[in-house]
């Protein structure tokens, strides 16, 4: 059973330690921030994977696009541990994706990856992303200009088609 929760003591240090192990796929060489303070940014979309009550990871929505009354689109982010690599985080994705379209109302979720990040492309392509950009030398990354690659979904409902 896979589970979303928000994160509580328990799961501070082995989320903190995931996030240390892979944050070289998650961050650009600009970042500062700490697991604490994206957690605080990102509340109340940032959320523990739990395989029955195991940890397995965690994901968050972050650079919300919206207003009080409705959201648009957020950009997500999503860190399992490598046992959970595989059938397991594309049935994650499908879920959550799920849940941010019908109970959280976002209309559109982005992704932002590095070009060399194969195993994520390979996930957001089977959840039902497309490529939607390159962007050139859009930040830094161990001390080189870093391309990004752009992939999102949209919610597919009728009404939302003009």
């Amino acid at each position: 059973m896979i589970r979303f929760i928000h994160i509580t003591p328990e799961y501070v240090t082995p989320t903190n330690q995931l996030y240390e192990r892979f944050k070289r796929y998650l961050e650009d060489d600009y970042n500062e921030d700490t697991l604490a303070g994206i957690v605080n940014r990102c509340y109340p979309f940032f959320h523990i994977i739990l395989s029955d009550t195991a940890f397995a990871g965690f994901v968050y929505l972050d650079n919300i696009t919206g207003n009080s009354k409705e959201f648009y689109s957020a950009e997500l982010v999503t860190c399992l541990h490598p046992v959970y690599w595989g059938d397991f985080t594309k049935r994650c994705a499908q879920i959550y994706m799920k849940k941010c379209f019908e109970e959280f109302g976002f209309k559109k979720i982005k992704a932002l990856v590095y070009p060399d990040n194969f195993r994520v492309k390979n996930l957001l392509e089977s959840a039902g992303f497309k490529k939607e950009a390159d962007l050139k030398a859009e930040t830094m990354r161990f001390g080189k200009p870093q391309d990004i690659e752009v992939y999102s979904i949209m919610r597919c409902k009728n009404e939302d088609i003009n």
